[in-house]
């Protein structure tokens, strides 16, 4: 399950730092977030789709990867992360 160009659009360019920006991290936390909140979805439609499942660890992995190296790196800009996409981290 992906998310729609127009969507990842608004995700970009409601968390970038400056206008270029595609690729930071606060930029790839919001859109595992966003896939990862469809994929919750789908699993409420569809329970026993297992192989989909595994991806969505991953997903989940990576983000905790993303946000441990911003909290390590720069933690006031993980706190603002954290605020703003709502994690319980």
């Amino acid at each position: 399950m992906s998310i729609s160009a127009t969507k990842k659009a608004a995700v970009i360019s409601g968390n970038r730092t400056h206008s270029t920006d595609t690729g930071s991290p606060e930029v790839q936390v919001a859109i595992l977030s966003e896939r990862i909140g469809a994929l919750q979805d789908h699993f409420k439609a569809n329970p026993k789709d297992h192989h989909g499942r595994r991806g969505l660890l991953f997903m989940v992995g990576r983000r905790n990867r993303l946000l441990t190296y911003l909290a390590r790196t720069d933690r006031e800009r993980y706190q603002k992360l954290i605020q703003k996409l709502g994690l319980r981290k």
